[in-house]
């Protein structure tokens, strides 16, 4: 969520917003599910008493207040799911490389065959395009020469 506004909020999407947080707020505090249900209808019923205010001043007052008790009350350690953005797990899996897919049986390739047939096409057209711009079809060291060589360190001492 980025924390620069870019668009002006109406009152409803500023309600909304505050009673979305204050419920997420109440579930950091119960981790009951039946508490925090029944805090969660308490607080939905707080909202439904003040639905029907025509005053803006009053709507917008209640508002503000309504805001402030949430950073007053707001968890010093929220409830995140682990593999949501901001959990400690988010990110951790890592994606596999793709000659992975290179070590599958052709039983496991047969299930998915319009994906390696587009796989295949892709390897071919990469290849091709590296052997034009490159000129080099596999790497063999005594061929081709070695990109990096490797100095001796001790050489130099």
């Amino acid at each position: 969520m980025s924390y620069l506004q870019t668009s002006i909020l109406t009152h409803r999407q500023r309600v909304l917003r505050l009673y979305k947080a204050a419920v997420k707020n109440e579930r950091s505090w119960f981790s009951d599910r039946d508490e925090w249900r029944f805090r969660a209808t308490v607080l939905r019923d707080r909202f439904e008493k003040n639905r029907n205010i025509q005053d803006l001043v009053k709507a917008q007052s209640i508002l503000s207040k309504g805001e402030q008790e949430l950073d007053q009350n707001r968890h010093p350690n929220p409830l995140q799911f682990p593999n949501c953005p901001g959990g400690v797990a988010y990110g951790r899996e890592p994606r596999s490389p793709d000659w992975v897919l290179d070590t599958w049986h052709p039983m496991e390739k047969s299930q998915f065959p319009d994906y390696f047939s587009k796989r295949m096409a892709l390897k071919k057209d990469y290849i091709d395009w590296y052997t034009k711009k490159y000129g080099i079809t596999k790497y063999n060291p005594e061929e081709e020469g070695r990109p990096h060589a490797i100095h001796n360190i001790d050489a130099h001492h």
